[in-house]
């Protein structure tokens, strides 16, 4: 392989020009943003920007009484986008942040629970509930056999075998957004209420028409409220439960997740999801000029060693970015990127070493000729008496 030509500082400057920008896409905006939530103008209701959430400031305790045992959920929102895909309500406890999630898919409603640690998430999808752009209400009623689901009053989806218990409603609440890793929904919050018990489909259709005309459920002795938050306050930081748990819930100042994951296992991680994909495929290309301009570099110094150096490189610029993503609410912290991103820098060397023919033979200027083969012409014409060293040479 040819030589560069290049000056090595034009090269360094050229290195660092490529981590700096890598650096600023991985880590950008490099603080907490301020938490975008609002309370509507003339109307009870919060709304959720580009990076809101809002916390319980305790943890919810969910009996299992002898009679009708189960849980129910009422909750009253609107998306601002049909087509995006986020959390928008999640229950978890410290060792388990992944308890239950609601989920808007684009124009669906995806419920995901997971029973203890480390167990597999169970889903259950229901199509076409955002499908208008106008508020939606939804019921969700976990029984002793199953989960049954109700969108505006009305029957959606059951499941018998679906493995909700009442639990799934207990410990800590965040809206807007999901436990863990940064999963930001936009739109209007306008009710919700959870229910010691599963309620019937006659109280289900009438909680939403009292939603409607009062802005709250039909509340008496036997409905078992555990908390009702009706969003009236319209100022301050704080939302009040109506039911009387104690339980209010916080809007803070500065947009955070809460019990933020360090460095997930990629096999979490892992998803058939067309966006785990695009992500994935993104991190590979972003590291490419990387190692691309990283090896040319190093053929300049160390160049049996440039490929292997340059790989353990693009390492720990990954690593080092995936440990800052830790402390930053919006961004992702996961050993994913880490396998991506090694794979990306080691791409763009054996990019370079691919392309160097062609390099040489299009951009001549950028390399140094090859060494060329000794002239023995002066030695064949040198004087007889140097016949000892001449004979060496024949």
């Amino acid at each position: 392989m040819r030589a560069i030509k290049i000056q090595p500082s034009l090269l360094a400057i050229v290195c660092v020009a490529v981590l700096c920008t890598i650096l600023t896409l991985g880590l950008w905006p490099f603080h907490a943003p301020a938490n975008q939530v609002s309370w509507l103008d003339h109307r009870n209701g919060l709304r959720f920007g580009r990076y809101g959430t809002v916390f319980s400031a305790g943890s919810f305790l969910i009996a299992l009484p002898q009679k009708q045992p189960g849980a129910s959920l009422e909750i009253w929102l609107q998306p601002r986008r049909i087509w995006d895909s986020a959390t928008f309500l999640a229950f978890y406890t410290p060792e388990n942040l992944f308890q239950f999630s609601l989920y808007q898919s684009q124009t669906g409603l995806l419920l995901r629970t997971a029973g203890a640690p480390h167990r597999s998430v169970a889903s259950l999808y229901v199509g076409d509930v955002f499908r208008k752009p106008q508020p939606v209400f939804i019921t969700i009623c976990s029984a002793e056999r199953g989960v049954w689901i109700y969108v505006n009053g009305a029957p959606a989806a059951a499941n018998p075998r679906f493995p909700l218990s009442a639990q799934a409603f207990g410990g800590r609440l965040v809206l807007g957004d999901s436990p863990g890793q940064n999963d930001s929904w936009s739109g209007l919050l306008r009710g919700l209420a959870i229910y010691q018990r599963p309620l019937t489909a006659p109280e289900v259709a009438l909680n939403y028409a009292a939603w409607k005309q009062n802005g709250r459920p039909e509340i008496n002795g036997n409905s078992r409220n555990v908390a009702l938050y009706l969003f009236d306050e319209r100022a301050g930081n704080m939302v009040h439960d109506k039911a009387g748990s104690g339980i209010d819930l916080w809007i803070p100042p500065k947009y955070q997740v809460a019990q933020k994951i360090f460095l997930e296992p990629f096999w979490n991680e892992f998803s058939f999801s067309r966006d785990y994909w695009s992500a994935a495929l993104k991190n590979v290309v972003g590291f490419i000029p990387l190692g691309f301009v990283f090896y040319v570099f190093l053929l300049t110094r160390i160049p049996r060693r440039a490929l292997l150096v340059t790989v353990a490189w693009g390492t720990a610029v990954s690593f080092t970015i995936e440990v800052l993503q830790a402390f930053l609410p919006t961004r992702e912290s996961g050993t994913t990127d880490l396998i991506t991103n090694t794979l990306g820098a080691w791409m763009g060397a054996v990019l370079y070493r691919f392309l160097a023919p062609a390099l040489a033979r299009f951009l001549p200027w950028i390399f140094l000729p090859s060494p060329a083969a000794p002239d023995l012409a002066p030695l064949a014409s040198a004087p007889r008496s140097d016949g000892i060293r001449l004979a060496r040479f024949q």
